[in-house]
């Protein structure tokens, strides 16, 4: 009873665990629960379209309309976006470096059975991001066609207004259904790894389990990376705050970040620090925290990156320019969408590797060491946020908080 009272990290865990000991004991033969892991597959696919339109028109529209926010929604969803394509592109390349999932002597049965996309060309791969139908992109599960369709629909509500308030309804409830459904998938999502991994390990053997080492190294280097390069040159070039200063201030918020692995849990203590602290004005951190929270991903982004890479060289397969390209741009869309999630991290993987054809089951091993990877990308999702609102009071001169800490500071040292 006890077991099942757990939360779903520690079932998905202890689940990881039992599977990897059945799949030893057993050898081949556990292959009889593999319909386990079939049907949990099936259930992810069975809620990707649905929930990335629901929650990605929701989330566009929620933005509000950027030219009554002015300057200052401009800059935000801007660093956002860019921070996070920027941690896509570390997460690949630390994951290329390291390959974690390389060394691993795969049947070549299975690996032929694994097609990945072939590119078409740039200018052919962005004009297929524009549905000709977008209702044959939603029942074909055509990813980046859906999440086009999804943002126009977010936008139109915004700019038609009240009008559009019926449509803008009908979206929230979707979006909501699509969170209980996909909260009810998720809780299936123990049996479903038992039987995913469990025949991996069985046909295998517990080597293939090794690599995941690499894969909670890469993360771990990829985030502190991330911080260090991106964040610290971003705060020093636009307020001119010291970076030392500004990974001091945001500690305590870092800490409760890795130890719950709750962006959402961790807002108030973010706020408290990037006000109290690093004297940004309530009026910024007021707008940029909560809406980092909604669409600021860096650390996820870094997570999908290696995690795609993982997947690949894990099944033996490269992948090319113009389809690292479609993780990026599927990352960063992605991002809007699926903030807040239950299994978000999951979820949106799955919808990564689909947009490129790499086998859902891969998901299964990352699943295991899920926890460990989402203190790390917690902890850089919340610095991420605190780093925007230095960024954007740096450029609109919202700092007087901030003279005002400085000045007690430095009244302080003077009388010391």
């Amino acid at each position: 009873m006890r077991l099942l009272r757990a939360n779903l990290l520690t079932q998905i865990l202890i689940a990881f665990v039992i599977a990897i000991t059945l799949g030893i004991i057993f050898g081949e033969s556990i292959e009889i629960i593999a319909p386990l892991g079939d049907l949990f597959l099936r259930l992810i696919n069975f809620i990707i379209a649905p929930l990335v339109l629901a929650t990605l028109v929701i989330g566009v529209a929620s933005i509000g309309d950027i030219r009554s926010l002015g300057r200052v929604g401009s800059k935000t969803v801007g660093f956002y976006l860019i921070t996070t394509a920027i941690a896509i592109i570390i997460g690949l390349g630390l994951a290329f470096l390291i390959s974690p999932g390389e060394g691993l002597s795969l049947d070549t049965a299975v690996t032929e059975e694994v097609e990945v996309n072939e590119s078409e060309g740039v200018i052919q791969t962005l004009l297929n991001i524009v549905p000709e139908n977008p209702f044959t992109a939603l029942t074909q599960g055509e990813m980046l066609q859906i999440i086009f369709f999804a943002i126009f629909i977010g936008l139109a509500i915004t700019v038609v207004g009240k009008k559009a308030d019926p449509v803008h309804r009908f979206f929230d409830g979707f979006a909501e259904i699509m969170f209980w459904i996909t909260g009810v998938i998720m809780r299936f999502a123990p049996i479903g790894i038992l039987g995913l991994v469990a025949p991996i390990i069985g046909e295998y053997g517990a080597s293939v389990l090794l690599p995941l080492l690499k894969v909670i190294l890469a993360v771990a280097i990829a985030c502190l990376l991330h911080a260090i390069i991106v964040y610290s040159s971003s705060i020093k070039v636009f307020s001119g705050m010291n970076p030392f200063t500004f990974f001091k201030g945001i500690t305590p918020a870092a800490v409760v970040a890795f130890s719950t692995a709750s962006s959402a849990g961790t807002l108030p203590v973010t706020m408290k620090n990037t006000q109290e602290n690093l004297g940004v004005s309530n009026k910024i951190s007021s707008f940029v925290l909560p809406l980092g929270a909604t669409i600021n991903m860096d650390g996820t982004a870094i997570y999908q990156g290696v995690a795609v890479m993982f997947i690949a060289q894990f099944y033996g397969l490269e992948l090319s320019l113009m389809q690292i390209l479609t993780v990026v741009l599927m990352t960063v869309l992605a991002s809007i969408g699926t903030a807040g999630v239950p299994g978000a991290g999951m979820i949106m993987l799955a919808m990564v590797l689909a947009s490129i054809g790499l086998p859902l089951e891969g998901i299964a091993l990352i699943a295991g060491i899920d926890r460990i990877l989402d203190m790390f990308r917690t902890t850089v999702n919340i610095v991420g946020d605190a780093s925007a609102s230095v960024v954007v009071a740096g450029t609109e001169g919202e700092f007087k908080e901030r003279s005002a800490v400085i000045d007690s500071e430095n009244e302080a040292k003077r009388k010391i």
